[in-house]
């Protein structure tokens, strides 16, 4: 999830483990804690980019990475806050909360995260997009309101409860939701007739009612979006996946780590003469039926014996007409 979001979270799962004995810090501490495992995309000033992608939450979001540097952690929080009446204990049980529920909440994105690290197994749910102002919003009003009781106010607790169980609840309903489209989109393609190999749904950005789907027929993928409003049939757009493009590249290391990451949901096109792996798990980059950009596309450039593997930057235009045609779509068909 957002920066945003793993702050406020931080800072509620400090407050239910602390803030009784050290009120604000709690949250603050908890805040940071909750920040940490997104420091590893400082990996990529020195890293190339496939192994920027890979170690994107990998071991900073584990299980394991948690256990391990909580109580380290913990005593620097300790040494810091001689005077608290937290214990070094208390620091380090904080911190290891901290840590720990930022990979368990991003574990219900898309990309998803490494949760049991050095298992080389990816948790993604795809039941949330990483920006979602009704999971978000809420939580972090009710995180203010008890920012703002004092440290023995039963209405601290109180606040800090009702966020923690509404943005948990929320998540329920987003699997639910998951769940839903998924037999929508199940159900469309029996109706016409469309067999498949494999099947994918994910919410489209800051919303769970407009889902998309993408669908493996085998040469090609479909691509199709259903919201929860719609009155019409969910429809699909084709897209070859021409993997006959490989050529030479089946050998190469840093190709096929790449397409291990996209988990085998990608296309190859070229443009301008230049070839671009596309990874479709994240969708296209506007709802336009004949649009053939994707939010994450590689462009792969070969120079001498080396492949050079970088990512497409987007643009700012594109994301502002996503958004219209976002919130016109989720009102259905």
């Amino acid at each position: 999830m957002d920066s945003l979001t793993q702050i406020v979270l931080g800072a509620s799962v400090g407050e239910a483990v602390l803030g009784k004995k050290v009120g604000n810090k709690a949250m603050l501490y908890g805040a940071i804690a909750g920040t940490i495992p997104d420091l590893d995309v400082l990996s990529s000033n020195f890293v190339n980019t496939v192994t920027a992608i890979e170690w994107h939450r990998g071991f900073t979001h584990s299980i394991f990475f948690s256990v391990l540097f909580a109580p380290i952690f913990g005593w620097v929080v300790c040494k810091i806050e001689k005077g608290s009446n937290a214990t070094f204990e208390d620091w380090s049980w904080l911190m290891f909360w901290g840590l720990l529920t930022h990979p368990i909440l991003d574990a219900f994105t898309t990309w998803g995260t490494q949760l049991f690290w050095p298992f080389d197994w990816r948790v993604a749910f795809q039941t949330i997009f990483v920006v979602d102002p009704l999971y978000t919003l809420p939580f972090l009003g009710f995180v203010v309101l008890a920012m703002l009781q004092s440290r023995d106010s039963p209405k601290r607790k109180l606040y800090n409860q009702w966020g923690l169980t509404i943005s948990s609840f929320y998540l329920v309903l987003t699997v639910a939701s998951k769940g839903l489209s998924f037999n929508k989109f199940k159900s469309a393609l029996a109706d016409e007739g469309i067999e498949y190999v494999n099947l994918n749904t994910r919410p489209t950005p800051f919303n769970t009612l407009l889902w998309s789907a993408n669908v493996d027929v085998g040469d090609a993928y479909l691509v199709g979006n259903y919201s929860f409003l719609d009155s019409e049939n969910i429809s699909f757009q084709q897209y070859p996946k021409n993997h006959t493009l490989i050529g030479d590249l089946k050998t190469n290391d840093d190709f096929n780590r790449l397409v291990k990451i996209t988990q085998g949901w990608y296309t190859l096109s070229e443009r301008e003469g230049t070839l671009f792996l596309n990874d479709l798990r994240f969708g296209l980059i506007s709802l336009d039926p004949d649009e053939t950009r994707f939010a994450f596309s590689y462009r792969l450039e070969q120079e001498g014996d080396k492949l050079i593997i970088s990512e497409e930057p987007r643009r700012r235009d594109d994301a502002k007409g996503l958004l219209k045609a976002l919130w016109n779509r989720i009102w259905g068909n």
